[in-house]
């Protein structure tokens, strides 16, 4: 982090937004170097942790019809165990999506939490308005999607809303923003925008900011790990991975940087690898606060894992948000079982058509084979491109067989695992490790809802602030309608 260019609008000190998660499941030891890094800069700072994915906040709707008090980020306190004291200590504001389901319920957690340390309680934000599955928008869904509408099978609906709310909950003193589906880059913008004071119309600097969070979002993916590739992209320390530090500007340029000692790198490619992730067109980014566009923007190399990111530019948001919409769709059956020595292929190919044979008729057009270590990645569900194969072609002494089948049922379902079981002894010969699984399906399909029929906002967390705090910031904002 040497070397680095000053800013090119020193009157405002800049802002320092540390990611320390890219989806959930991410590492939970990522944060405290992260903090450190944070804290030794002196400058007004903010941690992120994005959580969250379409299928992950599906998966947490589910969870909470199971249990009303689940439904948000299972890792949340292992994520922020080791760095809760640390940011109270030095003022570093939490901004994450790890609500998921159940904004209400991690706010909870944390509470919890801080009372186990022995810390003291946080003042906590909870944004609301992603969630538009109720009543009210249902007409709207419907028209939006005409005859894909799940009508009889829908599970969650979700906005991706934007920064308004962080940002509104910032400046009111808020410690730790939770929210649910918000759209992953306004993470980093709604810190940006409480800290600079930006108008919500001043589109360069809010698309600047938000590029500054869209190659923050993904965790260590810019700082080397998804970049990684030996012997064509060599990087140093992955087990000891730093994650990434964005240092914003007055301006809403940014520098990428990643703590000092860890592993890793932030070079010119690893940053244009993230710049271009997700992006359908470079000229017309799309997010629910500013649409950016990435066609000027320039990247130079400033310092030892330092990158700078400019040029960016934005225009008005297109006044929609986009809403994903899961529904129930059967119950998928995989089965795996392993063939080695000579014929092993063989053997898996003899395997998958006593399968297909057994389960009979158009149902197993519905099942998709591969041959891990010979045809997995890139097969299809119709098996065109493994069948294409040469049988024999590369003699592989290792094979294992996986067997997919959606059916939309449980009990149709069920027959799969049982049969893959079965050719432990129905053969062919020397199969082995056999591993079985069965569980709900969820899909997938989105549309547009104007953004002023969905109403968006931030509430304190109950009993987390005093009342005097409580009575002032709610007629400070009055509904906190974003």
């Amino acid at each position: 982090m040497d070397n680095l260019e000053p800013s090119l609008a020193p009157d405002r000190p800049p802002l320092w937004v540390g990611c320390a998660a890219g989806f959930s499941g991410d590492r939970t030891d990522a944060a405290a170097p992260v903090v450190r890094a944070l804290a030794a800069s002196g400058q007004s700072a903010c941690l992120i942790f994005e959580t969250l994915a379409e299928r992950t906040l599906a998966l947490a709707q589910l969870a909470r019809r199971e249990q009303p008090d689940a439904g948000y980020e299972p890792l949340l306190e292992d994520l922020l165990e080791p760095v809760l004291a640390d940011c109270l200590a030095h003022g570093i504001r939490i901004v994450s999506n790890f609500g998921a389901a159940n904004p209400e319920g991690a706010a909870r957690c944390i509470q919890r939490l801080a009372q186990r340390l022995g810390l003291r309680v946080p003042r906590i934000a909870v944004v609301h308005g992603d969630d538009v599955c109720g009543p009210a928008y249902r007409e709207a869904l419907r028209a939006a999607l005409g005859a894909e509408f799940p009508e009889d099978s829908l599970v969650s609906a979700n906005a991706y809303i934007g920064a308004r709310a962080i940002a509104e909950a910032l400046q009111a003193g808020a410690e730790i923003v939770v929210a649910g589906r918000v759209s992953d880059p306004s993470l980093t913008l709604g810190p940006a925008m409480a800290h600079f004071g930006w108008a919500w119309d001043d589109w360069d600097r809010l698309a600047r900011a938000t590029m500054a969070g869209h190659l923050l979002e993904c965790g260590a993916q810019v700082t080397g790990g998804y970049f990684a590739d030996p012997g064509f992209k060599d990087v140093q320390g992955l087990a000891r991975l730093g994650y990434p530090i964005a240092i914003i500007e007055p301006s809403g340029d940014c520098t990428i940087t990643k703590p000092e000692g860890t592993g890793g790198l932030v070079s010119e490619r690893t940053v244009k690898e993230q710049l271009l992730y997700e992006v359908h067109d470079p000229a017309a980014y799309l997010t629910p606060d500013v649409v950016a566009d990435l066609s000027e923007a320039e990247v130079h190399q400033v310092g030892s894992d330092a990158v700078r990111l400019s040029g960016v530019r934005g225009h008005a948001h297109n006044g929609h948000y986009k809403v994903n919409v899961c529904h129930a769709s059967g119950w998928l059956a995989e089965g795996e079982i392993s063939y080695a020595g000579p014929r092993a292929l063989e053997r898996a190919r003899l395997a998958g058509e006593v399968l297909r044979e057994r389960l009979g008729g158009e149902a197993a057009g519905d099942l998709r084979l591969d041959w891990i270590g010979v045809a997995s990645v890139l097969g299809d569900d119709a098996g065109r491109w493994r069948d294409a194969q040469p049988a024999g072609a590369a003699a592989p002494q290792d094979v294992r067989l996986r067997a997919a089948w959606l059916r939309p049922t449980q009990a149709q379902a069920r027959r799969l695992p049982r049969e893959v079981n079965a050719l432990y002894t129905c053969g062919p010969a020397g199969g082995g490790g056999v591993r079985t699984a069965l569980r709900a399906r969820l899909g997938t399909v989105s549309c547009l809802l104007a953004q002023q029929s969905v109403a968006t906002g931030w509430k304190w967390a109950e009993g987390d602030v005093d009342k005097g705090v409580e009575k002032e910031a709610g007629k400070e904002a009055g509904e906190h309608a974003a």
